[in-house]
């Protein structure tokens, strides 16, 4: 591959369209891209590498279980099998 210059088109992912598209390339960083610009969307973002972003769920749950195993690890394993869930019941009139 030849070396990527300003201006040039390249394929990356685009936070905005959630998808590969073309790309061009507005700002280098020691001869590397740094910011790109979605030629469909014309949104400019970060250059990521061809590579999609892990899920924000993802990182939000895995930080919720480190809490929660920081706080009280033996707590939270006779929660999860000890303890029954209560089933919702309506009031009659």
């Amino acid at each position: 591959m030849s070396e990527v210059r300003l201006g040039d088109v390249i394929d990356d992912y685009c936070v905005k369209c959630r998808r590969l598209t073309n790309h061009s390339v507005v700002s280098m960083l020691n001869s590397v891209p740094a910011k790109v610009r979605c030629r469909t969307c014309y949104n400019e973002h970060n250059y990521l590498h061809e590579e999609v972003p892990p899920k924000k769920d993802a990182k939000k749950e895995a930080l919720f279980k480190e809490v929660l195993s920081s706080i009280n690890p033996a707590a939270t394993e006779e929660e999860k099998g000890a303890v029954p869930k209560k089933a919702k019941t309506r009031a009659r009139k």
